[in-house]
């Protein structure tokens, strides 16, 4: 709601405003022509201002009257803001190898979630959720708009608390069964992940077919590069090691899911890559934004009757002040 503005219901009768200066020319023309002044009267105190003074202040009254007879009427500007949003399913892969220490300040999963946590908030008209995924599939957040919830829920993602190993089918066909009832303008699921399928009871090609089917649109995601990275390990006395550790990351299925659902594929080697890439997904898909204006209004005529009827009664109250009125 923007602040008030002043309008008039039926601004025609401010025309009379033009009379008021004839009015004013014609009551000096006629005292200039009619008045005598004898030296037994009483002089006039106070010279030309306490002369006129009763006979402006009534024109003023009379002004405006005019004007609160020309209903003025203030408004209200009001701004309604309809969002037609976007339902959002974030898919991150938890397992070992996103452990990976080549992203700093830590490692890839810390700096996947920043980044995350980032694209949450810049999406505030959009319902978004999260599945987190290694060996199996485990949903972490529902569609929801509470970013405060979503905050702390990827706040609390961790390493090693699902069975190690990389179910992209799976996590691609639970993200797809948390859409598949959406009736929002546009589905995405947002897939990253450092490896290469190795479990999961649902082959990534029969997710995507799915999703596909329910007009989900998917953007994956590959972190990292292939080959040895180091990753802390545990040794077999449970002492976390640090040691190179050969990593895969599947392109060609990546890409082929991307382009099978309409989406894209991107490929993030260090931290700003995967910062980059989360705002091109940000800007391809915006929410829509339609703003309706329209004015309420309000009578204001009464503060200038309650004014024009002070001027007009106030040369009544001049010769108790000790002012001369003029007859």
């Amino acid at each position: 709601m923007s602040a008030g503005t002043l309008a008039f219901q039926d601004p025609w009768v401010l025309g009379l405003l033009a009379l008021l200066p004839l009015v004013a020319w014609w009551r000096h023309r006629r005292r200039a022509y009619g008045e005598l002044t004898y030296s037994s009267l009483p002089g006039r105190s106070g010279g030309a201002l306490r002369l006129h003074l009763p006979f402006y202040l009534r024109l003023l009254g009379l002004a405006l009257l005019v004007v609160a007879a020309a209903r003025p009427q203030l408004g209200l500007e009001l701004e309604e803001i309809l969002t037609e949003g976007i339902d959002i399913q974030l898919v991150l892969d938890v397992s070992g190898s996103m452990a990976a220490e080549d992203f700093q300040p830590r490692n890839r999963l810390t700096v996947a979630k920043q980044v995350i946590d980032d694209f949450v908030t810049g999406r505030s008209g959009d319902r978004i959720g999260m599945v987190v995924f290694a060996g199996e599939a485990l949903t972490k957040a529902p569609l929801t708009t509470d970013q405060q919830v979503l905050h702390e829920l990827i706040d609390s993602v961790e390493l090693y608390t699902l069975p190690d190993g990389t179910a992209i089918g799976m996590a691609l066909a639970s993200a797809a069964s948390r859409l598949k009832d959406s009736t929002a303008k546009s589905k995405i699921v947002i897939l990253v992940t450092d490896g290469v399928n190795n479990q999961g009871a649902i082959d990534p090609d029969s997710a995507a077919a799915v999703c596909e089917g329910l007009g989900i649109k998917v953007y994956t995601v590959g972190v990292g590069t292939s080959g040895e990275v180091p990753v802390p390990v545990l040794d077999r006395f449970g002492r976390m090691r640090r040691q190179r550790v050969r990593v895969e990351v599947d392109e060609e299925l990546l890409k082929k899911i991307a382009e099978r659902t309409h989406g894209q594929f991107f490929e993030a080697t260090d931290p700003e890559a995967l910062k980059r890439i989360f705002g091109e997904i940000d800007q391809l898909e915006k929410t829509e934004i339609e703003s309706k204006r329209y004015t309420r209004y309000k009578e204001a005529f009464q503060p200038f009757v309650a004014a024009a009827l002070a001027l007009i009664l106030a040369p009544l109250l001049m010769p108790f002040l000790g002012w001369t009125a003029e007859p």
